[in-house]
């Protein structure tokens, strides 16, 4: 968390889940010791929980007041998510696993997901692209979901592009994760947890050196 702190960002995140509830939470100190307050930090849970240990994790989480509490239950059980927003008053977050308009439509319509408070996260490039992304924006525009709310899985340079293009929260970054696949343009620069984008022509991804060569090798085949 310090790395990433030094390398300029401001919010982070870490995953919770794998151990039990109290030793969670004592990581979650040691971790805000570091960071300094809950809006700088967001927890992961990846879907692992059923009702009982989520509304545990809820109960336990609430009073950090964290940027946001993700996946805690599998991303289509929206009764379990309308339950969690009822009792737990930070933001809760989700949509990495859903990927198409009607399924982003079932949550905000089911999942009890607050308008303007609440995270949701779809991926861009798994959730069939920008055309179908777009679409997604229409569909929450007519439940006035802000764009702000917005905030793409994934941490790659495409999901980021159309994080600036289209105006949204922000989008994810995976330092030094998935390889060549992951991360931003070899010359970006992260201050103040925000980043200025190249004037580059294409998606992004010709300004990462290791994946051009990948791509270039794959349609010269």
């Amino acid at each position: 968390m310090r790395r990433h702190l030094d390398a300029g960002y401001t919010l982070v995140k870490m995953k919770v889940g794998g151990l039990p509830l109290d030793d969670d939470v004592r990581r979650l100190e040691a971790v805000l010791e570091v960071v300094g307050a809950g809006d700088h930090l967001a927890v992961d849970a990846n879907g692992k929980f059923e009702r009982a240990e989520a509304l545990a994790y809820a109960k336990a989480l609430a009073p950090f007041k964290l940027r946001w509490f993700e996946e805690p239950c599998h991303p289509l059980d929206f009764a379990l998510y309308a339950e969690l927003a009822g009792v737990y008053a930070p933001p809760l977050a989700t949509g990495e696993n859903l990927y198409s308009t009607q399924d982003v439509k079932n949550l905000v319509r089911f999942g009890g997901f607050r308008t303007g408070h609440d995270i949701i996260q779809v991926d861009p490039p798994q959730a069939y692209g920008i055309g179908q992304y777009a679409k997604t924006l229409d569909m929450l525009a007519t439940y006035n979901w802000p764009r702000s709310s917005l905030f793409p899985h994934g941490g790659n340079q495409m999901s980021l592009s159309m994080a600036a293009g289209l105006g949204l929260g922000g989008a994810e970054s995976y330092p030094g994760v998935f390889g060549d696949f992951g991360g931003f343009a070899d010359d970006a620069v992260i201050a103040n947890g925000a980043i200025t984008l190249s004037d580059r022509p294409g998606i992004g991804f010709e300004g990462q050196a290791g994946l051009y060569k990948i791509m270039k090798e794959l349609a010269d085949l």
